[in-house]
């Protein structure tokens, strides 16, 4: 009997456990976040290299997000193999550490159903093709504003975004990320209900890059 179970375990395919199933979903969400904000409420107190003073890192890249018309997969169960040390690494640039290239794979990376080669490869085209306003860049003090000028300042450097296609976040008072919702070939497409939340804050803080 032991010796049939043993075979019947040997030639059944995988079951995986409960979970969202990679590749079903429907748009992405291109989340970047403005870096002085994270630093400022995290980055700092974890000596993070990308909050040293004179590395003036503004808009990175957070993650590129597989989401559902209503809700998103996270942590789904594939066969892909997880990137390697040289990959994470490689993100680090636009990603501000790879410390967060490896985490956005283990909970949103899986969800596309892609290799993490190709999404990560997905995530920097979909990174490069956006034109940040170098309004921000620019500031050489904080500022307090609406959090539809930095919305309006995007729509004005990216002709053919529409406003609900992209939202702006806040947290803890601050401007805290831009987020455009694109199709699977990454063009730029109305966001969710559940995505398109815009911050409301008329005097949201806005730090200069360091």
């Amino acid at each position: 009997m032991r010796v049939l179970i043993t075979l019947l375990l040997l030639i059944s395919p995988p079951v995986f456990a409960d979970g969202d199933r990679a590749g079903a979903f429907d748009y992405y969400v291109l989340s970047l976040s403005w870096s002085p904000t994270w630093c400022a409420l995290e980055g700092d107190a974890r000596d993070a290299a990308q909050c040293d003073p004179g590395a003036r890192t503004g808009w990175v890249l957070h993650g590129l997000w597989p989401q559902y018309h209503r809700g998103w997969p996270e942590h789904c169960q594939t066969g892909e193999r997880p990137p390697s040390r040289a990959m994470t690494r490689e993100m680090a640039d636009i990603m501000g550490s790879s410390g967060l290239a490896w985490y956005q794979w283990k909970k949103h990376g899986r969800c596309s159903g892609l290799s993490a080669r190709a999404y990560f490869a997905l995530a920097r085209e979909a990174f490069g093709r956006v034109a940040f306003p170098d309004v921000f860049d620019r500031l050489t003090r904080p500022v307090k504003l609406p959090a539809s000028v930095v919305e309006e300042a995007f729509l004005k450097a990216n002709p053919g975004w529409e406003a609900d296609m992209l939202t702006i976040t806040c947290r803890a008072g601050r401007i805290q990320e831009a987020r455009l919702c694109l199709s699977r070939t990454l063009d730029p497409v109305p966001c969710g209900r559940d995505v398109v939340r815009d911050c409301r804050l008329r005097d949201a803080l806005f730090a200069p890059v360091r």
